[in-house]
């Protein structure tokens, strides 16, 4: 069975800064990302990356303030998140795949290996 485990999160004001972090271990994936979703609201794709290219895809609503990177050759991503804001908050989800897709990266089709969520909560 593929784990998808993550770290990081918990609370932070506004403005502040927090980062997540996420490991497939054991097991090849081509695609590793993130995925938030608030009290409420449906899911939204927040950041993605291809990991042999390194290419990556950011929303639109955290551009400019989240960094998706990853530690090459170790099934790792990172989610540095900056300038928080209270709107952030949400559980914060790792997704993981084998598949290397354009759908995947642009968060138009489901993805298959997911973790089981960090809590973000921002304050003002």
């Amino acid at each position: 069975q593929v784990q998808v485990v993550e770290s990081g999160g918990g609370s932070a004001q506004a403005g502040g800064s927090l980062r997540l972090s996420c490991v497939v271990p054991g097991y090849s994936v081509s695609m590793m990302g993130w995925f938030r979703q608030a009290p409420g609201k449906e899911r939204e794709g927040v950041a993605a990356i291809y990991l042999e290219g390194g290419d990556t895809n950011v929303a639109d609503s955290v551009k400019g303030r989240f960094t998706i990177s990853q530690d090459r050759g170790r099934n790792t991503i990172y989610l540095q998140m900056n300038s928080l804001k209270p709107e952030d908050t949400a559980m914060y989800y790792c997704a993981a795949d084998s598949r290397a897709l354009t759908a995947l990266m642009t968060f138009k089709m489901p993805w298959t290996y997911w973790g089981q969520g960090t809590q973000v909560t921002v304050s003002s």
